[in-house]
């Protein structure tokens, strides 16, 4: 995922993805102790993007405290 795609979803939408991706993570840890995970890039990929969900949604919080 992009970072232009992620700034582009709402607050709520943020919090629904980043609800989805942790999930997702816990998933493919599972998957990757029970030797079923084929693409470990995978787990790689999913960091990644929790992280830049949570970047944006700090971005997002500074900017209202800095109009304050």
């Amino acid at each position: 995922m992009k970072i232009k795609e992620i700034r582009n979803f709402s607050d709520d939408e943020l919090k629904a993805e980043l609800e989805r991706l942790s999930r997702h993570l816990f998933d493919l840890r599972s998957q990757s102790v029970t030797e079923k995970l084929e693409d470990s890039t995978q787990i790689t990929k999913a960091r990644r993007d929790i992280a830049r969900i949570l970047t944006v949604s700090r971005q997002r919080e500074t900017a209202v405290a800095a109009q304050k």
